[in-house]
C-alpha cells in the first residue's frame, strides 16, 4: 500500500512538473495583447541580408493593415520587436515566435499565434532549420494558409532562400561556394529541398541572398543546373539580392527595389551543356536582369523596366559575361 502511495505521490509531482514546464517556443510581443483582423494585401519582400531595409518593412505593414506583425526565427532574439515597432508605430503589435525545433513546430499554440498573423517576416539565421524543422508541420501549413488568404510575407537571408520554390537548403557543414560549385555543380555543400512556402509568384525560381559581396554568381549558375537535373524545370529561373537591399513583389507581379543595392533576374535558355558529378560546369548564355532602386520588375512577362541586360557563361568551370570587362556583375 505504501509503494502504491509513493508511486502516485510521484506521478502527481511528475504531472505538475510537466504543467508548469516551460513551453518549447519561445514568444515576445509588444504593443496591444488582443489580436486584430485588418483588411491584409498580397505582398513579398524578398531582403538580401546584411543591413535590414527600413522602407520594406514599412511596405509590409501597409499591406497588412497595421495589424499584429509577426517575426518568426530559429535562434536568436526579440530584437526585431523595437525595430519594427519604431518604423510602424500603428501596427497594433509586433512579436517574435523563436520556434527552435520540431517539438516546437509541433506545438498547437505555435500555429495558433501564426494563424493570427496580419505580417509575417522569416528571419535570417540559416535555411536548413526551416527545412528540417518546420517542413510537413503545422508552422508550413498555417504559414501557406495565411499567404493563400493574403496575409504579407517577407524574409531575409535564410528567410529569402526558403520563400522561393526551389531552396538551397544549406544542409551541409557549410555553405557553398561559387569556386566549388562551378568545378562540381554536385558537390557535397550543394543541397536542395522545394516547396516550403507557395508564394504564387515565386513558383519556378529559386532565390539566393547576399549577392554581389559573396560573389555568388558561379554557385547560382549551379543552382540552375541542380533544379534542371532535378527535373524541376527545363529553363530554371533565380533570383539573387545583394545584402542591404529588399525586392518588394507587389500583388499582381510587379516588382521594384528598395536598398542601397542590387537585385539579379536570372533565366537559363534551356538546359545545361554539361551538369554532371566531378565535372565543371559548361551553362551558356544565362540572361541577367540587373536592377536597382528606381527600377522594376514584371513577372508575368519576366521582364525589367529599366535597369542593364546581359548574359552570364559558365564554361568548363570559368564564369564570363558580356558585360564590358567581362564582369559577372
Amino acid at each position: 500500500m505504501r509503494s502504491l502511495l509513493v508511486f502516485l505521490f510521484a506521478s502527481v509531482l511528475a504531472t505538475s512538473a510537466m504543467a508548469g514546464k516551460a513551453p518549447p517556443y519561445t514568444y515576445v510581443r509588444v504593443g496591444s495583447a488582443n489580436d486584430v483582423s485588418p483588411t491584409t494585401t498580397s505582398g513579398t519582400v524578398l531582403m538580401g541580408g546584411g543591413a535590414d531595409v527600413d522602407a520594406a518593412f514599412q511596405w509590409l505593414c501597409s499591406l497588412g493593415g497595421n495589424g499584429d506583425f509577426l517575426v518568426i526565427r530559429a535562434t536568436g532574439t526579440d530584437a526585431y520587436n523595437p525595430y519594427v515597432q519604431g518604423l510602424c508605430p500603428s501596427a497594433n503589435s509586433v512579436a517574435t515566435l523563436i520556434i527552435p525545433d520540431t517539438t516546437a513546430a509541433d506545438h498547437a499554440d505555435v500555429a495558433g499565434v501564426i494563424a493570427k498573423a496580419g505580417v509575417v517576416w522569416i528571419a535570417g539565421g540559416g535555411q536548413a532549420n526551416y527545412i528540417n524543422y518546420r517542413k510537413g508541420t503545422p508552422v508550413q501549413s498555417t504559414l501557406n494558409a495565411r499567404i493563400a488568404q493574403g496575409v504579407p510575407v517577407g524574409g531575409t537571408s535564410a528567410g529569402l532562400n526558403v520563400l522561393t520554390q526551389f531552396v538551397y537548403s544549406a544542409n551541409a557543414s557549410q555553405g557553398a561556394t561559387s569556386g566549388q560549385s562551378l568545378a562540381d555543380p554536385f558537390n557535397r555543400y550543394l543541397t536542395f529541398d522545394r516547396d516550403f512556402a507557395a508564394v504564387s509568384t515565386l513558383q519556378g525560381i529559386i532565390g539566393d541572398p547576399h549577392f554581389a559581396a559573396r560573389d555568388r554568381m558561379g554557385r547560382d549558375l549551379a543552382f540552375l543546373c541542380r533544379v534542371a537535373a532535378n527535373g524541376w524545370s527545363t529553363t530554371p529561373r533565380g533570383i539573387a539580392v545583394d545584402e542591404a537591399t529588399a525586392l518588394l513583389v507587389a500583388n499582381g507581379g510587379y516588382a521594384s527595389v528598395v536598398g542601397a543595392g542590387k537585385v539579379y533576374f536570372l533565366q537559363a535558355p534551356g538546359l545545361p551543356q554539361v551538369c554532371a558529378a566531378k565535372q565543371p560546369l559548361t551553362y551558356r548564355n544565362i540572361g541577367v536582369a540587373r536592377i536597382a532602386a528606381g527600377d522594376g520588375f514584371d513577372f508575368v512577362n519576366w521582364a525589367p523596366a529599366g535597369g542593364t541586360t546581359y548574359t552570364v557563361t559558365a564554361e568548363a568551370g570559368g564564369l564570363s559575361s558580356t558585360q564590358p570587362g567581362g564582369s559577372a556583375y
